[in-house]
């Protein structure tokens, strides 16, 4: 994620404007020096508004007065904001101080009367907070950089966001649940962005509600038809499930974008096996060891495909098919030869075909195996 800016509002204008008839001596100040850092941007001039700032309240009436503080949570998320480097040495406590000041100002029955300020300050607090939760993004401290955008959240609820980091680092932080939440609210508003898509159905598989992450899949590949990693992810959830009859729909568009993929061959062969289209599996079978000729499970499961065909067949075509059973199992005992279950089945075979010499030998092999 890069860090986003919320855009402000000048803080110059409004305040030079709007009160500078109506302030007393000690407002003048702060405020010239706020116009004096626009015109010049030096921040010595934010420094001054501070102390003025901070000067105006002495009494214990002053911390009640709504004016005077307006003006001081101005200056001070002004400075938050802009002296991002802190070369005027504020103190760490300053940003949840002025914060405190922001929501006590903002619940006052007159606070309508300073709303604009009220307003820029806030969306310099959401912007500081926003910030801080990149760097601690960073730094991989997903836990406080959560904290920190849900504080910008606060002050900015119309920046949407601030959502997607919410949820981003809830994820990041392991809190599952909450970030789950937040995706699934992410794609009521935006269900076209793929990134929230696969990240909720992600949260969703690894939190074992399979079906949600589904239903999230299928939104999203309706929006989004031609996203390929939608597509896969979809069709590894029917493949785990071994739900043939739901995998088969996807077979055919997986295959045309993944045609040089071994692992896509297979499951596409296995599908189809599971739903008796022996020649389609037949196929892809060949196709996976074309592509990968070193891998157990495809030469296995086709000398096992040739071995139910033998079955169903008569004559000399259940022959043929017994033969290409014993080839391919054969050749699957070669590249994993203490594969128990590749063992037992060329047992079942030797027998079935009285081929007494080979059964010895595989009844010694598992024996030296099992024992």
């Amino acid at each position: 994620m890069q860090c986003r800016k919320i855009l402000l509002s000048v803080i110059i204008p409004f305040i030079t404007t709007t009160f500078v008839f109506a302030q007393s001596e000690a407002l003048k100040v702060v405020v010239n020096n706020l116009a004096y850092y626009k015109q010049k941007n030096d921040l010595k001039y934010l420094s001054a508004a501070k102390k003025s700032a901070d000067s105006l309240i002495i009494t214990k009436s002053d911390t009640a007065d709504l004016e005077k503080n307006t003006y001081r949570a101005l200056v001070n998320s002004s400075i938050l904001y802009i002296d991002s480097l802190n070369k005027l040495n504020q103190p760490a406590t300053l940003l949840a101080e002025t914060s405190t000041l922001v929501d006590k100002l903002s619940a006052y029955k007159k606070a309508y009367e300073y709303q604009a300020e009220l307003d820029y300050a806030k969306r310099c607090l959401a912007n500081v907070y926003i910030r801080k939760g990149f760097e601690f993004t960073s730094n991989s401290d997903f836990t406080n950089a959560r904290q920190s955008f849900e504080n910008a959240r606060k002050y900015a609820p119309n920046f949407k966001q601030i959502n997607d980091y919410i949820a981003f680092s809830n994820n990041k932080a392991g809190n599952l649940v909450d970030a789950a939440k937040y995706y699934s609210n992410l794609l009521a508003v935006d269900s076209t962005r793929s990134e929230y898509i696969e990240t909720a159905s992600s949260i969703y598989k690894s939190l074992g509600d399979t079906t949600k992450a589904l239903e999230i899949l299928q939104k999203g590949r309706k929006l989004l038809p031609n996203d390929r990693f939608l597509l896969l992810d979809e069709a590894n959830i029917y493949n785990n499930q071994k739900n043939y009859k739901a995998l088969e729909p996807l077979i055919s568009p997986l295959l045309d974008i993944n045609a040089n993929n071994a692992d896509i061959a297979f499951v596409a062969a296995t599908c189809y096996d599971h739903l008796n289209k022996y020649d389609k599996a037949e196929s892809l079978y060949l196709r996976t060891i074309e592509l990968n000729g070193s891998a157990y499970d495809p030469v296995f499961n086709l000398g096992l495909l040739y071995l139910k065909q033998s079955a169903t067949q008569q004559g000399s075509g259940g022959q043929e098919d017994l033969g290409r059973a014993i080839q391919w199992l054969e050749k699957a005992c070669e590249i994993s030869p203490n594969n128990v279950q590749g063992l037992k089945v060329l047992q079942l075979v030797y027998a079935k075909t009285n081929n007494k010499d080979q059964l010895d030998k595989v009844n010694n092999k598992l024996k030296q195996i099992t024992n």
